[in-house]
């Protein structure tokens, strides 16, 4: 197939049987009104072929006197099959624009020009530091107090400069805001609202003692055997594998909690399946390991696959666990050669009193339920007034203990107050 202009400058095609096309004038009156085939406004007819490439004799380089290759033909008038070079414009400006960082607190901008520029430097700073502090691992409710205090003096400023109603608004909820966490901060140390008062350093807060009393009622309708001994063990590893369903223990820690019953109790856990040691472990060679080389023991109700009866972080479980030995190991217990009955005893108290030291948390005639006592510690109701009795010779309660009335009433001894659940 060919191209090119007749004697008037008319446009023909020629076919394949070498005859001049019809109608090829009419056909042109046509695309130049439907707008296709039109000339470049730089001269010349370009012709496009059934395959779309231009021909090389009329393309706009030709006109313009453009060597052949720059089209993409070659010069020998071969045509090649590579297709014209996309057009590549200029950048676009203002595409990606630099993000600046504005400065915000409670969801505000805090903005450039706020006058006064120590108002909006104490603005920026506060921002900084809430957000500081939702990062910390472990709250502080007298360091949060003291950012809610800062922010309200701040809105309140910002309110007077602005005459913004929100910001005041914004003010008067960080005002309460700071009010009530002191309150949960007094709460959780265990000292009046105010300050006044002893300060009492807590070894649990008020959630952990939520927690505490969770393990310890699960130990009391869960145990797998009746006696004193074996729900102090219990107690004990329940408390190094709550998390996981498995825990290191030491032949010191089994010798300090079952002292000689500790080889004979360890065997009937394992006997009963509660309790699974590794394959060429037996229970007196846990009786033996150190701290460089624990035993690892499994409860199989603990683990993952079973349903959790605990949902408590690492950091609260180590706590319960460094608590519930501190209780089982006092001194002055020891000193009086206290049994398993009369240290669980003694956990049972200290885990159901409040700030104050009273059992049952309500005051002096709240009390504690006398068989619910007596099930957890492996004893008969009637058993529990003893036990208390031998408490109160070690100075963990303040004074005899009341059992009437089927309640167990009492208050801890000041020295004890520490280890309070704070009910």
């Amino acid at each position: 197939m060919s191209a090119g202009t007749g004697d008037r400058g008319e446009l023909f095609v020629d076919g394949t049987g070498g005859g001049r096309t019809d109608g090829v004038a009419a056909g042109r009156t046509r695309r130049s009104a439907a707008g296709v085939g039109r000339a470049p406004a730089g001269g010349g007819a370009a012709v496009m072929f059934s395959d779309g490439v231009p021909s090389p004799s009329h393309s706009p380089a030709a006109a313009s006197g453009a060597p052949a290759e720059s089209t993409g033909v070659p010069a020998g008038g071969t045509r090649s099959t590579a297709l014209p070079r996309a057009r590549t414009g200029p950048p676009r400006r203002g595409s990606r624009r630099e993000k600046k960082s504005w400065p915000k607190i409670a969801q505000r901008i805090v903005p450039d020009d706020l006058q006064p520029e120590v108002l909006r430097l104490e603005l920026t700073e506060l921002g900084d530091a809430f957000r500081a502090y939702q990062r910390r691992p472990e709250p502080d409710l007298a360091v949060l107090a003291e950012l809610h205090d800062r922010k309200a003096r701040a809105f309140a400023l910002w309110a007077d400069v602005t005459d913004d109603a929100s910001l005041r608004e914004e003010a008067d909820r960080a005002v309460a805001a700071a009010r009530t966490t002191r309150e949960m901060d007094a709460n959780r140390r265990g000292v009046p609202v105010g300050g006044e008062g002893p300060v009492i350093e807590r070894l649990l807060t008020r959630g952990q003692g939520v927690h505490a009393r969770t393990v310890l009622e699960h130990v009391r309708v869960g145990s797998p055997l009746p006696g004193a001994e074996a729900r102090l063990a219990v107690l004990m590893l329940t408390l190094r594998a709550a998390r996981a369903g498995t825990g290191n223990v030491t032949g010191q820690d089994l010798g300090g909690w079952l002292q000689g019953d500790a080889e004979r109790v360890l065997q009937e856990l394992v006997d009963v399946g509660w309790l699974l040691l590794p394959e060429d472990v037996t229970a007196d060679d846990a009786l033996t390991s150190r701290a460089e080389e624990p035993a690892q023991v499994t409860v199989p109700s603990l683990l993952a696959s079973a349903p959790r009866p605990f949902f408590f972080g690492k950091v609260s479980r180590a706590r319960l666990s460094g608590w519930a030995q501190k209780v089982v190991g006092d001194r002055k217990l020891r000193k009086k050669k206290a049994g398993a009955a009369t240290r669980l005893l003694a956990v049972y108290t200290a885990a159901h009193s409040g700030p104050g030291g009273c059992l049952g948390g309500g005051g002096e005639d709240a009390g504690l339920a006398l068989d619910e006592v007596a099930q957890f510690c492996g004893l008969r109701p009637e058993e529990v007034a003893e036990h208390a009795g031998l408490l109160t010779a070690a100075g963990w309660l303040e004074e005899e203990a009341d059992t009437a009335d089927g309640r167990l009433r009492g208050r801890l001894a000041e020295r004890v107050l520490p280890l309070s659940g704070l009910l």
